[in-house]
């Protein structure tokens, strides 16, 4: 049986793997490197801080992933396909290593978010 989600090294393992797998992607690693470069070190961080509010109600993260999602889909449409793989692939990444309740509130939660901002968009 896996380990469910714990701690933030736990989550910066899923980030990192899960933003590998996206700057491989060929339906999705435009939008990170020609549509809005990304500063990967300081993404990846943000990220982390994210999750670990939504599972540990840290309280470290602060800012309006619609906003940013809303600017990025001016420049390059976003569809339901992007949004799709955009879950296959976060799923992946939790997947390869965690199971458990925290586990499955981060994909629900990743399930959530794509809707809300599919519909914002």
């Amino acid at each position: 049986m896996k380990e469910d989600i714990m701690s933030r090294e736990d989550i910066d393992y899923i980030v990192k793997v899960f933003y590998e797998k996206i700057k491989n992607d060929k339906e999705l690693s435009i939008f990170f490197t020609k549509v809005v470069p990304v500063d990967w070190t300081k993404h990846i961080s943000l990220m982390c801080s994210f999750w670990e509010n939504i599972l540990f109600y840290t309280g470290d993260y602060e800012g309006n992933p619609l906003i940013t999602h809303k600017k990025v889909s001016e420049k390059k449409e976003t569809n339901f396909a992007h949004f799709k793989r955009w879950l296959d692939l976060f799923e992946e990444s939790v997947n390869e290593k965690y199971e458990g309740p925290n586990a499955q509130k981060m994909k629900n939660h990743a399930h959530a978010i794509s809707m809300v901002m599919l519909k914002k968009l």
